[in-house]
């Protein structure tokens, strides 16, 4: 499923992320960006063991914030470790956190001057965000980006799973319409 915004195109798919053929993959990282499970270990196993070397130069990262790496053995030229939030009970600053993970994320795309990225459902695994609520934040939150930034001209949503694709793609229905 797609949809275009300005010049961009925002895609949904189902699939594995550290297979994307993208300038950016976006990973869900933990705040000391040193690797983790979930999509995180994945990224971080597939990019190998130079990523977590470059991490640790970075000191970590607040959550709601975003840093950049190379991608190394990965197909992407680069990794940004996006760290949402942990939810709690959604009245813990929880939605504005993530919405700024997703949003800085953007940012430094478009800082280096990235054509196309690739995120994940941040926060839905382990940080047991409801998906639905997640989604809605995440596609608001790249296509309110986009009607105001040109860049990237790909923004992909790669979901693990049919639950989180049907989720993300309802949403997205209903943001059109």
């Amino acid at each position: 499923m797609q949809a275009k915004i300005n010049n961009s195109t925002l895609e949904l798919l189902r699939g594995d992320i550290t297979q994307q053929d993208v300038d950016a993959i976006v990973t869900a990282a933990n705040s000391s960006l040193l690797g983790g499970g979930g999509v995180d270990g994945a990224i971080h196993r597939a990019a190998g063991p130079q990523l977590v070397e470059e991490c640790r130069t970075l000191g970590g990262c607040a959550t709601g914030d975003a840093k950049i790496t190379r991608g190394y053995n990965l197909k992407a030229k680069y990794v940004i470790h996006a760290v949402g939030p942990v939810y709690r009970d959604g009245r813990h600053g929880e939605a504005e956190q993530l919405a700024s993970a997703y949003r800085r994320s953007l940012e430094l795309a478009r800082a280096h001057h990235l054509s196309s990225i690739a995120f994940p459902a941040i926060s839905t695994g382990v940080y047991g965000y409801p998906m639905e609520d997640a989604a809605k934040i995440a596609l608001n939150t790249i296509i309110a980006f986009l009607k105001t930034h040109h860049t990237p001209n790909v923004v992909r949503v790669v979901l693990f799973d049919d639950r989180a694709l049907q989720a993300h793609a309802r949403v997205l229905e209903q943001i059109q319409h």
